[in-house]
């Protein structure tokens, strides 16, 4: 893959995982919380490394890291434990 492609797509991904952190509302039963919490957190660091591997030029991790904190999102949503707005956003 050319590394232009590379880069934006990389960039997409990371406007994609941002808009989806923002989207979500734990609405876990009490069981269920620190499932939410734990998904949550995974998918805001995934987002914080990608976003320091794509300052570094590192674009392959950087992609790596947003796909898999969007991953944690979907997963959540698709559990439950994330009530979502924007059903576009998310696997579910």
């Amino acid at each position: 893959m050319p590394i232009h492609v590379l880069e934006e797509k990389t960039s997409r991904y990371r406007e994609f995982l941002e808009r989806a952190i923002k989207d979500v509302k734990i609405v876990a039963p009490h069981p269920l919380q620190d499932v939410a919490n734990d998904y949550l957190i995974m998918a805001k660091s995934y987002y914080q490394d990608g976003v320091h591997f794509q300052e570094k030029g590192d674009m392959v991790n950087a992609l790596a890291c947003f796909s898999y904190g969007h991953a944690w999102l979907d997963a959540g949503a698709r559990l439950g434990v994330f009530d979502v707005k924007d059903k576009t956003l998310f696997a579910i």
